[in-house]
């Protein structure tokens, strides 16, 4: 069993810099794009194998034509465990900062959500392992190599894991857009963190809501009342950084 990740920059991504060792590399034959053929000689040097197939046989291995002409196959995806994500905060020396995702399906969103967690400077991301979108090749296309560098985990129960965080000494803090939370932007974060964003049309689950320190939500000007999931994570993500959470101590 094995993953096929697609795309010119991913695929980049996961022969640099990549914690799965790829199996095959999947080009068309004939001359290359010098993006294409840049990736064939890293290939080579790393003595991964090459296989050349006709365009036709790549739209058909990657399930649709939006590959890039370039497919990647990888061991299956391996999440951290909770406790290597608290090592990787204790041994940074800095704030906790954590993405927790309840529910979040949409592949486009969990890999935005990703990506923005990585550039903001998480130190984790943490999912259940029920109502969750699992690692797909389009999450980590558009995830854009977030996770060659981002330790994503798997939680038997969110709300357990919430309150273990809690127990560590981390403000969890869930997005939501209601009457009753406060303002993201009136909100000192430069703490230890856990971020909490629900899924993309109920939000928070009572039971994950309930377990929260606090609720953040948006400032809205418009008439539309919601922000897309991943557009509200990266908001949040990066008042964060704003506030320079990621840089204290």
């Amino acid at each position: 069993m094995s993953d096929l990740l697609h795309g010119i920059n991913p695929v980049a991504e996961a022969l640099s810099v990549g914690t799965r060792k790829p199996l095959e590399l999947i080009l068309p034959p004939g001359r290359l794009a010098p993006r294409l053929e840049q990736l064939r000689e890293q290939a080579e040097r790393q003595k991964v194998r090459i296989r050349l197939l006709e365009k036709p046989e790549l739209d058909r291995l990657a399930g649709h034509n939006r590959h890039q002409q370039v497919l990647l196959r990888l061991p299956p995806f391996i999440y951290a465990d909770f406790e290597q994500l608290l090592a990787r905060w204790h041994a940074s020396g800095r704030n906790a900062f954590f993405l927790i995702l309840d529910g979040v399906t949409d592949p486009h969103n969990f890999g935005a959500m990703l990506r923005s967690a990585e550039v903001a400077g998480c130190q984790g991301v943490i999912v259940a392992k029920d109502r969750s979108c699992p690692v797909t090749s389009v999450v980590e296309k558009t995830a854009a190599g977030a996770l060659s560098h981002l330790p994503l985990c798997q939680v038997t129960n969110l709300a357990r894991t919430i309150e273990e965080l809690k127990a560590a000494g981390v403000w969890c803090y869930g997005l939501a857009g209601e009457e009753g939370a406060q303002e993201l932007f009136r909100v000192d974060l430069n703490r230890h963190l856990a971020l909490i964003v629900g899924s993309e049309g109920k939000g928070l689950r009572p039971n994950v809501r309930k377990h929260c320190d606090g609720l953040l939500a948006i400032p809205m000007a418009g008439q539309v009342g919601s922000l897309n999931a991943s557009v509200a994570a990266a908001i949040a993500l990066f008042e964060v950084v704003r506030q320079g959470k990621q840089f204290s101590g």
